[in-house]
């Protein structure tokens, strides 16, 4: 993939991220937690909002990209081929979605070949857009001014903040996160749980957080 090709795949995902973010904030008020969706436990939650954003990328990345494959966590998951691959999440962090909590996301992903190729994480009730492209650096577009994305300097744990998560079926996985918590707990300036792993990441990149470790995490996040 080519400089060219990859700075046109930028703009159709950052383009199409942004219309989905718009569907998801129109939903945002009329949430209704008791039509939901449960997958494997009360916590992994699907709303017609995340459905709807999906399906909504899906066309588009489909209209522009007929010969490229598509992964996303609800309805989409082409069989596996050489073709570049979209990796997609419709609505990360719909558990602070459906409580009302504006930490939330569309991500997006493009990989060749195992390699990433351009990414975009769009939080619209943030107002902010998170861009990246294979040696072109990241950045991130704002009303109140973006730029480059610089990543922390600090060098102890006592000078970070550092983010996690936890998985939806803690009770059931051997290693549900909390024990690695409690053990960097005391040694940090602060530590963070947000609740959406694709911001956590884009925020490692811009330097606000220090780092960020999960468990259990599946290739859209």
């Amino acid at each position: 993939m080519n400089d060219l090709e990859r700075r046109m795949a930028l703009a159709v995902a950052a383009g199409a991220a942004r219309r989905a973010g718009t569907l998801l904030m129109d939903a945002f008020e009329r949430i209704d937690r008791e039509d939901l969706t449960r997958k494997s436990s009360s916590r992994d939650l699907v709303t017609e909002a995340d459905l709807a954003s999906e399906r909504l990328l899906v066309a588009e990345l489909r209209a522009a990209f007929p010969d490229h494959a598509i992964e996303a966590e609800e309805e989409t998951s082409d069989a596996p081929s050489d073709a570049p691959r979209w990796f997609l999440d419709p609505l990360d962090g719909t558990v602070n979605f459906v409580h009302r909590v504006p930490f939330f996301c569309v991500s997006m992903g493009l990989y060749l070949a195992g390699e990433p190729q351009v990414a975009v994480v769009h939080a619209p009730m943030l107002g902010e857009t998170f861009l990246a492209i294979a040696g072109g650096g990241a950045w991130s577009e704002h009303a109140r001014g973006g730029g480059p994305l610089r990543t922390s300097q600090a060098s102890q744990l006592s000078e970070a903040v550092l983010a996690t998560g936890f998985p939806y079926r803690r009770e059931q996985l051997k290693n549900s996160n909390l024990g690695n918590f409690d053990s960097l707990f005391y040694d940090l300036r602060g530590i963070r749980r947000f609740g959406s792993a694709a911001l956590d990441l884009a925020y490692v990149a811009a330097g606000r957080l220090d780092g960020y470790w999960e468990l259990h995490l599946a290739p859209h996040d």
